[in-house]
């Protein structure tokens, strides 16, 4: 148990505790903050400032196995699942929350299976699919669309920009292209694999 992997184990568990700031109702005291028509629960902001926190770690957790020769099986596994199990419950929250069409979420979730599998079916054929340029964009454009839509759109909403819808729009269709683009640069793992 490195260090890398008691960073990614963090990640996971802030994730219960992300669930219950954003779905509980902690705005009895104090008021939420408001400013004119815009509202802004505590509960969402806290939820966006450990959801950052948490996406903060996954780059630092790799880097740190990497630099310092600590790549364990045990981190091949946790990462990509803190990272899938991370998003997954805050889009499904956000769907709850009636900030977004569950269709995205279907999305966004079967992307992340569809490309994981990949993944696996590599690892069985003792070959690795590196994250690509198009798979980073996409993690970092969905970060910022799930924080916009978590603070209700500050502070774009005071100049009439759409920008979490923006957003969550440019998340999707990076996703949709991020993962054409793995299974066409690796298309020969599904032709020879022998699974």
């Amino acid at each position: 148990m490195n260090l890398p992997n008691r960073i990614t184990i963090t990640r996971i568990c802030l994730i219960p505790v992300m669930m219950l700031a954003l779905l509980v109702d902690f705005d009895f005291y104090p008021p939420p903050i408001e400013i004119g028509a815009f509202r802004l629960p505590y509960n969402q902001l806290i939820a966006a400032i450990i959801f950052l926190v948490a996406a903060s770690t996954d780059g630092l957790d790799g880097y740190l196995a990497r630099k310092n020769n600590m790549v364990t099986n045990l981190g091949k596994l946790l990462d990509p699942l803190a990272d899938k199990l991370l998003v997954t419950a805050i889009l499904v929250s956000l769907v709850e929350m009636g900030k977004i069409d569950s269709w995205v979420v279907v999305v966004i979730v079967s992307r992340e299976f569809a490309v994981t599998g990949l993944r696996q079916i590599a690892l069985l054929d003792g070959s690795v699919v590196a994250a690509s340029n198009w798979g980073k964009l996409k993690t970092i454009i969905q970060i910022v669309a799930i924080v916009a839509l978590l603070i209700n759109n500050f502070p774009f909403v005071f100049l009439g920009i759409p920008f979490d819808l923006i957003a969550i729009w440019a998340a999707v269709l990076i996703t949709i292209y991020s993962g054409i683009d793995y299974f066409v640069k690796n298309i020969h793992l599904l032709s020879s694999s022998k699974v």
